[in-house]
């Protein structure tokens, strides 16, 4: 990969990059650490990636990163240096988007991935195999069970008003 091949593949994906680090952590600066890590790996093997493959290159690098960073972020714990008078108490509404990602919230780290890279990102099941390091038939698997817990969250009238 060139170096002109490197810029263009960071101003392509650079923002469908962001985006699904971001769904997945739900944390902007985490996101952006991890994007930055993903790409500043693509630029020191830039020898060895193929620039017609970079896209998944990228994704399945980023991928990794944000794997580990959540790794990372459970074994830390905080103290709660709040007591129970200062928690601020927000009015529930009724916001679609706030229910979907309640919903995704409520997957593992695994299936809420797969679900944004097949139905947000647009993957197909074999890029979502090569960028997660599972075969196909298990990706199929778990999008499978992913979309039916998501199904039974949301089909629930409790969790829509």
């Amino acid at each position: 990969m060139t170096e002109r091949e490197y810029n263009e593949c960071v101003s392509t994906y650079a923002d469908n990059v962001y985006r699904f680090i971001l769904k997945n952590l739900r944390h902007e600066e985490d996101a952006r650490d991890v994007v930055q890590t993903a790409f500043e790996k693509m630029w020191r093997n830039r020898e060895e990636v193929d620039a017609t493959k970079s896209k998944s290159y990228l994704f399945t690098v980023a991928y990794h990163q944000m794997i580990d960073h959540i790794r990372k972020v459970k074994r830390i714990q905080l103290k709660e240096e709040f007591g129970e008078e200062t928690k601020v108490q927000h009015k529930q509404t009724n916001n679609l988007k706030q229910v979907l990602e309640t919903a995704l919230a409520r997957l593992s780290e695994t299936q809420r991935s797969l679900v944004l890279l097949k139905d947000y990102e647009g993957y197909s099941y074999e890029e979502i195999g090569r960028i997660t390091g599972l075969n196909e038939s298990q990706v199929k698997v778990y999008l499978h069970r992913a979309r039916l817990q998501l199904k039974e969250y949301l089909v629930k009238i409790e969790n829509v008003i």
